[in-house]
């Protein structure tokens, strides 16, 4: 057994506690960048030259590095990549491996497992959010590492599995960008089947075909509150939990049947996120009720502009974005545009769910290979040609 200090060359926390954002730079990893293995970049905050040096000063991060969230989740880790250029955010860890000793990937996976996190679990202190200290951090007790070969051996296939949710992962992005270019193509420039054929009347959103509505948001869209849940309360499970910076965990229960639209109310104000199954939203956010068709209103409010109405928490006021405008096309157009999306959203849908399945088998193996349970030469790399649909 020895402690986790010992078989790395160094690990260093942030140094700074606010994180000034720049439009352009170096990604600034916080909490919720780093996922299960691999960084999160979506939205990432990103930082200038300058603060990106003063930050770095102690240790530049490098490819096969791993960072550690402190909190919320705690003892979350991910390992750097070719390519990846970044600089730690609040409340995260950087760990170097001494690659004499262990294979980064194969550590990354150890500390995902659920020996590693039970320990982190026990150590975290903190009567509202709970957080790791350095000291526990650095004194994770290893058992005896397996061979060099089994270690590499180990982090192929579980990084295997992480390659290929992240390619799935890709092409769910390019589908919704089909998606999203054919709205704007039939209901902001109005190039939709026939409109060779249609006159125009004026509305408070400009000129829109005749038969078509400019309404109040409100009149065909409901926000429903989410539901308060703690960290301490969620079990992990196979329903994502939103909040209004996207899915920030998994519970065993669901509240909302999927599909479905989630709009940020606290925080992020305005951001919306799109899933395909049932989901648990939190009290930062609302989830959408309408008797139109989802894949409209989801591009619809993508584009709408929610405002702030509280100068000292971020919040989105109800009755005011029920008042925007909202923008009803013919139900011809409706049907037409789903029906155009429909086989988009299908094969949405089916990556979707190899992506969880692959997420399952990966986590079903993850404690059983790096805990030796079983012989690694007895499980094949996975192939996402033979990952069945649930």
């Amino acid at each position: 057994m020895t402690a986790l200090n010992d078989i790395c060359e160094l690990i260093v926390d942030c140094e700074h506690k606010t994180a000034p954002k720049s439009p352009a730079g170096f990604p600034s990893i916080r909490t919720p960048n780093v996922g299960r293995g691999r960084l999160i970049l979506d939205n990432v905050n990103r930082v200038d030259e300058e603060t990106y040096a003063l930050w770095t000063r102690r240790a530049v991060p490098k490819e096969s590095d791993l960072i550690i969230a402190r909190e919320a989740p705690v003892g979350n880790v991910a390992i750097i990549r070719k390519g990846e250029k970044v600089c730690l955010g609040q409340r995260t860890v950087l760990v170097r491996p001494d690659p004499n000793t262990v294979n980064p990937e194969f550590l990354c996976y150890f500390m995902l497992g659920d020996y590693a996190q039970v320990q982190f679990g026990a150590s975290a202190t903190g009567a509202t959010v709970l957080h790791l200290n350095m000291r526990d951090i650095r004194g994770l007790q290893i058992p005896t590492l397996p061979t060099r070969k089994v270690q590499n051996r180990i982090a192929s296939i579980l990084s295997a599995y992480d390659d290929l949710i992240e390619n799935n992962t890709r092409r769910i992005e390019i589908l919704e960008e089909m998606a999203r270019r054919l709205y704007e193509e039939w209901f902001v420039h109005f190039r939709f089947p026939g409109h060779e054929e249609v006159s125009f009347k004026e509305s408070e959103l400009g000129k829109i075909p005749e038969g078509w509505e400019c309404a109040k948001l409100k009149e065909y869209i409901e926000l429903s509150y989410g539901k308060a849940l703690k960290n301490s309360e969620r079990k992990p499970g196979p329903y994502p939990v939103y909040g209004a910076s996207g899915e920030v965990g998994t519970h065993i229960e669901s509240l909302v049947k999927g599909p479905g639209i989630i709009l940020g109310r606290k925080g992020n104000v305005g951001s919306v996120f799109w899933t395909e199954s049932d989901f648990f939203p939190i009290d930062t956010v609302y989830y959408i009720k309408t008797d139109l068709p989802l894949e409209y209103v989801f591009f619809n409010l993508k584009r709408q502009r929610f405002l702030n109405n509280d100068a000292a928490v971020p919040g989105l006021n109800r009755n005011q974005a029920y008042s925007l405008p909202f923008l009803k096309p013919s139900q011809e157009a409706l049907e037409k545009f789903t029906s155009h999306c429909k086989p988009i959203y299908e094969f949405i849908r089916k990556l979707h769910r190899k992506n969880s399945n692959l997420r399952t088998q990966r986590d079903l193996l993850l404690p059983k290979l790096v805990s030796g349970e079983i012989d690694v030469s007895d499980i094949p790399m996975p192939n996402d040609t033979e990952v069945e649909a649930a």
